[in-house]
C-alpha cells in the first residue's frame, strides 16, 4: 500500500492552522479506513520563518498525533521555495505526495480523486479550479491576462491551476533534479512529461487570516514565471527597435526630401516625442535585458534554495531506527 503525504507550507497561519489539521488529518484517516493508502501516511507542514506562533504550533501537532510531521526553515524563502523543500524532504519515505496550502481554499475533498487518478496510472494529477466566481473583477482577469501571455510565452501551463497537486515519487524525484534558484512549479511540473489528469473543484473563500498573495506578490509570481522560462521578451524587444529604426529611417529620408524642396518645418514637438520615445524604448529594453542577466547572475552563485532547521520526520525515523535521542 502507497504511503502518502500532504504538504503544506504555511507562513503566519496561526488563525488556520488547527482547522487545517483537524481537516487534513480527517481526510488522511477516511483513505486509510477505505484501504487507499498506507496507515503510516501523514501531513507535513513547512514553516516558511513565520513569524507568529506557526511553528510552535506545528511542534504540537507532530507531539500528539503520528499523522503528522513538521520542517521548520531558519528564515522566509517564499512559497515556492518552502513547498519545494516540502517536496524533497518527503520524497524518500512517500510514495505519493500532494501539496496543498494552509488556507484550505482549496476543496481537500478532491485528495481522495487524485488518489483514484493515481491508482489509475497517472504519476501528475493537477487541481484545477472549474471557474472564478469567489475572485474579483480585477483579479478574475488579470489572471485570464497571465495564462494568456503565459501562452503566447510559449510557456507550458495548467490553466486556473496554482499549486494544489499531487505528483507520484518518480515525478518529485524528477523534479529534484531542476536546481534552478528562480523557481516557478507551475512551469516547471509540466516539463516533467509524465502521464497527467485533472480534477476541477470549486475555490473556496479563505476561513480567516490573510491572503499571502497580496497583488505586488502576484505580479512578482507572474514577472518571475515568464522572464525564467521564456526568452520571447527578448525577441519582442528585438524587434520592437528594428521597427524603430524603419521609422526612424522613413523619418530620415521625408525630413530630407522636405529640406530638399524647402518645405521643411520646425517641428519641436515631434522631435522631443521622437526623443522621448526612442529614450523610453531603451531603458525598457536595457532593464529587461538586465534581469535575464541578474537571473544568470543568481543562478551561476548556486546558492542553496531553503536552510532546515528543523526537521520532525527526521526525528520521527530516528526514534523508529531505535533511536530516541533528539537530533
Amino acid at each position: 500500500m502507497e504511503k502518502l503525504a500532504i504538504v503544506v507550507p504555511c507562513y503566519n497561519e496561526e488563525q488556520v492552522l488547527q482547522l487545517t489539521n483537524t481537516s487534513l488529518l480527517g481526510i488522511i484517516e477516511n483513505l486509510i479506513q477505505k484501504g487507499k493508502i498506507a496507515s503510516d501516511s501523514f501531513v507535513f507542514y513547512i514553516d516558511d520563518g513565520s513569524k507568529d506562533n506557526t511553528w510552535n504550533i506545528i511542534e504540537k501537532f507532530y507531539k500528539e498525533n503520528k499523522h503528522t510531521n513538521g520542517l521548520k526553515l531558519a528564515g522566509n524563502v517564499g512559497h515556492q521555495n518552502a513547498l519545494t523543500s516540502g517536496l524533497i524532504a518527503v520524497k524518500d519515505v512517500a510514495d505519493i505526495i500532494i501539496s496543498i496550502d494552509a488556507d484550505l481554499q482549496d476543496d481537500i475533498n478532491m485528495i481522495e480523486a487524485m488518489v483514484d487518478k493515481y491508482h489509475e496510472g497517472n504519476d501528475i494529477v493537477y487541481g484545477v479550479r472549474n471557474d472564478r466566481r469567489t475572485d474579483s473583477f480585477f483579479k478574475r482577469n488579470t489572471a485570464k491576462l497571465f495564462y494568456k501571455t503565459m501562452k503566447i510565452m510559449g510557456i507550458k501551463s495548467v490553466y486556473n491551476h496554482a499549486d494544489f497537486r499531487l505528483m507520484s515519487k518518480r515525478a518529485v524525484e524528477q523534479f529534484s533534479n531542476y536546481k534552478e534558484i528562480n523557481l516557478f512549479l507551475r512551469g516547471i511540473i509540466p516539463l516533467l512529461g509524465y502521464k497527467t489528469e485533472k480534477v476541477f473543484y470549486e475555490r473556496k473563500e479563505r476561513t480567516a487570516g490573510e491572503s499571502k498573495y497580496p497583488l505586488k506578490k502576484m505580479l512578482a509570481l507572474a514577472f518571475e514565471g515568464i522572464t525564467s522560462f521564456s526568452i520571447r521578451p527578448i525577441k519582442i524587444v528585438f524587434y520592437l527597435g528594428c521597427i524603430i529604426i524603419m521609422c526612424s529611417i522613413t523619418a530620415a529620408i521625408y525630413a530630407l526630401i522636405s529640406y530638399i524642396t524647402g518645405k521643411a518645418v520646425a517641428g519641436w514637438t515631434s522631435l522631443i516625442l521622437s526623443i522621448w520615445f526612442i529614450g523610453g524604448v531603451q531603458l525598457l529594453s536595457i532593464g529587461l535585458i538586465g534581469t535575464y542577466i541578474g537571473k544568470i547572475y543568481m543562478e551561476v552563485k548556486h546558492r542553496p534554495r531553503y536552510n532546515i532547521e528543523i526537521n520532525s520526520l527526521n526525528q520521527h525515523m530516528e526514534i523508529n531506527n531505535g533511536n530516541t535521542e533528539a537530533i
